[in-house]
């Protein structure tokens, strides 16, 4: 079975095109306008082993919100669609991250609940052209759109470390998750 994804969505500060193969071989093709948004998206798309093709259009004239809440959106879409039923899915799995000074835990459940936990404090209201409040938002808004469960704690000196720390464990956590080691839905209920 191919756990392969295709969301379009347009609003009036966005039109997103995301392609999404969990099973893929870490291939990305990003272009959000945000370009350090791109950075952390293609790190999560190597160190996650997933293909990914993310083009967005935005108002990022205004600011760069609705990009990055909108992509979390579609993105967290994508990862409910492709995985389907969930049966033989791990569900939940755990990486930590180094990244210099900076290090990253982050805990995912894929069992249809959707809550984040964000506990990383970063020193600038920006890295580069990305809002740093943005990032708890993005995983936020994945979180609740994907129906997962995110827990992250982060912490170092430098704000690019910790950031890319962050989003290279969600993908190796997220790696984890999705593989399929059997043949039952990891649910008491019998259900996600």
């Amino acid at each position: 079975m191919e756990r392969i994804a295709q969301i379009s969505r347009k609003t009036k500060e966005t039109d997103i095109k995301i392609r999404l193969n969990i099973d893929g071989e870490g291939k990305s093709n990003i272009d959000t306008k945000v370009k350090f948004f791109d950075h952390m998206l293609e790190a999560f798309t190597k160190h996650g082993f997933f293909d990914l093709d993310v083009i967005v259009d935005g108002d990022i004239d205004v600011d760069d919100h609705h990009t990055v809440e909108d992509t979390a959106i579609v993105l967290g879409e994508c990862f409910k669609e492709a995985l389907g039923d969930k049966v033989g899915i791990n569900r939940m799995a755990y990486a930590v991250v180094p990244m210099d000074e900076a290090l990253a835990n982050v805990a995912v459940d894929i069992g249809g609940r959707n809550y984040t936990v964000f506990k990383a404090d970063f020193e600038y209201q920006s890295i580069s052209d990305l809002s740093t409040q943005n990032i708890k938002h993005f995983m936020e808004t994945f979180a609740n759109n994907s129906l997962m469960n995110i827990n992250i704690k982060a912490e170092g000196e430098n704000d690019h470390h910790i950031c890319e720390a962050i989003f290279k464990a969600l993908a190796r956590a997220l790696n984890d998750a999705t593989k399929i080691t059997h043949n039952q839905i990891l649910s008491t209920k019998g259900t996600f």
